[in-house]
């Protein structure tokens, strides 16, 4: 099976400081304007995903919810996990205060890879 999501190096480093600080944890990727590349890193539960919205994986054991708006635009793309030094749009992901955003980078799956995709889960 071909994954959804993979992360970099540095994501998955972050992202265990995060879970030694903050325990278990959820990403959740928008579609509004503003954070079309920036997913949200918030405590497990600690975000209420709408009817429809898409798991489409797991990073480090930690569930990455897409908006299904934006998943529907993007089911065809891979997604990569990454990391900067910046100060993200908004503030609210729990990276904020080490001064990192997550993001993602996006890739078309191939014709082969569509073939043997990992199912999604939605909330209904």
């Amino acid at each position: 099976m071909i994954k959804r999501i993979d992360a970099t190096e540095k994501a998955v480093e972050l992202i265990n400081i995060l879970k030694e600080k903050h325990g278990d944890l959820m990403f959740y990727q928008a579609g509004g304007c503003c954070e079309g590349t920036q997913p949200q890193c918030f405590e497990k539960g600690g975000y209420y995903q709408r009817m429809g919205d898409v798991c489409i994986g797991t990073v480090e054991d930690v569930e990455f919810w897409v908006d299904k708006d934006l998943f529907e635009y993007w089911k065809h793309a891979h997604f990569t996990l990454t990391v900067i030094d910046a100060f993200g749009v908004g503030g609210f992901s729990l990276e904020t205060p080490l001064k990192k955003t997550f993001q993602i980078e996006y890739r078309i799956f191939t014709p082969e890879e569509e073939k043997d995709l990992e199912p999604v889960f939605r909330i209904e």
